[in-house]
């Protein structure tokens, strides 16, 4: 791929020292868009005289000497289901390509251009996110960086494949089941889950409401950090938002691993998994002194029910389409929401029950330990097209497995960092460092340190 890897960092710095003009950083950011996009199939939208004209003004802004954000000048996407001022929110699908454009910008899309960050478009992901592949049936599969022939994962996997090659140095994602973890870990670029309720979700299309998280991608765990924490603050527009002070997190990466207490996931998210994504754990692992080994109770019993959820939620929330237009769906997709539209109300209750009981065992292990490692997925990258994976000695479908270790957290809200583990000549694999939920301090400090080490890092693809 093209173009310079530069972070947000980088780029802000240099806008606010009129070093580089915003104008010059989108027209750079538009032309490597026009130039690799065709490759890696990210974007659905590229909102060219939007960013423009917000370069224009930020320019403006700094020439007449008015104070200017952390992000000054950074291009960003979003996943196609943030609103867009003028753009019709299509979360991946096709029956919403006729629904009115947005009337006005996401929450975290206006949040992120009060920081000084530039809009320049919305990005490709599985139709209404219910995917871990990264196969649009309608706008087509986004392609891996780091080998094109292979999968970004899902369901954010324009975000994953737009950051991971150079298009933009952050975008905003979404994540339920893992979608902001799995197309991090097989991009290999860093990623965070945060703590259910943080962060505001006015204005994004929902999926499974008790589930859904937002949340940035970067390449970097400063830009990172920078975004979480232009993303933070109180919007009474998402009733699910949890009242809670801002805590800025960017001042504290330099703190390292500290007096940490920070334990290794055993049992469930030891089997199955890849020796490749097993080495990654294990590295991240020894670099923070993390010997002790725990293990989630049920873990499993919890993934299931968190599918349960999803699949009755998600069924809910279009159940009028699955009887006015079922063809209109992807048919994987369509597929998945009739099953949840038949799924006894009983047994949901009883996922509720489990989700209850699994928050309060969560609780007791990070009573105990500040952080737990996990991997991110049970493989790396698979071949697009690929529709089966290899989990252990058992051969199972791979569209409902890539997030079997990234269910049982999200099912109960916690804060998680995607660490990217990238040795040479082979493709990325992640690691997810978990915390207590609002801890997310602890996993960004701990990214910065790996970070730092070196055993962690988002690289340039080949």
């Amino acid at each position: 791929m093209n173009g310079p890897w530069q972070g947000a960092a980088e780029i802000a710095a240099a806008v606010r020292a009129k070093t580089l003009t915003a104008t010059e950083v989108v027209t750079a950011a538009l032309a490597r868009i026009a130039a690799d996009n065709p490759a890696l199939n990210a974007f659905t939208t590229v909102t060219s005289a939007r960013a423009l004209a917000r370069a224009a003004a930020l320019d403006g802004e700094i020439a007449a000497g008015k104070t200017i954000g952390p992000l000054a000048g950074v291009p960003f996407a979003v996943k196609n289901l943030f609103d867009i001022e003028g753009v019709v929110t299509r979360a991946g699908a096709a029956l919403t390509a006729g629904d009115p454009p947005a009337g006005a910008d996401a929450a975290l899309v206006r949040q992120m251009e009060a920081a000084g960050a530039i809009l320049v478009g919305a990005l490709n992901m599985g139709e209404f996110a219910y995917d871990f592949t990264g196969e649009n049936f309608h706008d087509g599969a986004c392609h891996n960086p780091h080998d094109l022939t292979r999968m970004t994962g899902g369901s954010s996997s324009g975000s994953g494949a737009a950051v991971a090659g150079g298009l933009v140095p952050i975008a905003l994602s979404s994540d339920t089941n893992g979608s902001i973890r799995v197309p991090s870990a097989l991009c290999g670029i860093w990623g965070i889950k945060p703590t259910y309720g943080r962060l505001s979700r006015a204005g994004s299309y929902p999926f499974v409401g008790s589930l859904d998280h937002l949340g940035p991608m970067a390449r970097s765990v400063a830009d990172l950090a920078l975004a979480y924490d232009a993303l933070q603050g109180a919007d009474g527009a998402d009733p699910a938002q949890a009242q809670r002070p801002v805590e800025f997190v960017s001042g504290l990466l330099g703190q390292g691993r500290g007096a940490l207490r920070i334990a290794v996931a055993g049992g469930y998210f030891r089997e199955g998994a890849s020796a490749e994504c097993l080495a990654g754990v294990d590295a991240v692992a020894a670099a923070l002194g993390a010997s002790e080994i725990v293990e989630f109770p049920q873990a499993a019993l919890a993934r299931a029910s968190a599918y349960l959820i999803t699949a009755t939620e998600g069924a809910a929330l279009h159940l009028g389409r699955l009887r006015s237009n079922a063809a209109g769906f992807d048919p994987d997709t369509r597929d998945r929401f009739l099953a949840g539209a038949m799924v006894p109300a009983v047994f949901v209750q009883k996922a509720q029950q489990i989700l209850r009981w699994f928050a309060a065992e969560c609780a007791e292990i990070f009573a105990r330990y500040d952080a737990v490692l996990l991997p991110a997925t049970p493989v790396p990258a698979p071949l697009i097209g690929q529709k089966t994976i290899s989990l252990g000695s058992r051969v199972v479908p791979l569209r409902a497995n890539l997030g079997i270790y990234t269910q049982p957290l999200s099912f109960v809200g916690l804060p998680v960092a995607l660490a990217p583990v990238c040795a040479p000549g082979r493709l990325p694999v992640g690691v997810q460092i978990a915390a207590a939920p609002w801890r997310e301090d602890v996993v960004l400090r701990l990214a910065a340190a790996l970070e730092s080490a070196g055993v962690c890092a988002a690289t340039p693809p080949a």
